[in-house]
This record gives C-alpha cells, structure tokens and sequence, in this order.
C-alpha cells in the first residue's frame, strides 16, 4: 500500500511540510487563493474554508497556481 496522499482535519501530518487546500475529488480543482499552512510532523490539520476540501502536502512535484 502507498502513503496517504490526502488529509481531513484533525488528521496528524506524517512529515513536515507545507499543507495546501484542495477540492477533495478533484487535485487539479483550481480553488482560488486556497489555504496553505505549515506544519511539522504529527501537528494536527486545522479546518478547511468547507467540508468538500481536503489537505494535501506541496511539493515540487505538485504545485498551486
């Protein structure tokens, strides 16, 4: 099995890293101005601006325009 690639709040983050707001069915939904945060290993994900939304972990590979 692979790594969890999408988060809900409450969840523990497994690395530090900055956290990006995404629409929970779709990565590439194109939210406008979403909510990035920075966290460190097993801090907890805050709430999101709705329910359809998940957190994600930026990196290289996955940018937010």
């Amino acid at each position: 099995m692979g790594e969890r690639t999408r988060f809900h709040p409450g969840d523990k983050a497994p690395n530090n890293g900055i956290y990006v707001e995404v629409g929970e069915n779709d990565v590439h939904m194109g939210i406008e101005n979403p909510k990035r945060i920075e966290l460190k290993k097993g801090d907890k994900l805050p709430d999101n601006e709705n329910g359809d939304r998940v957190w994600v972990l930026e990196s290289k590979h996955h940018t937010v325009h």
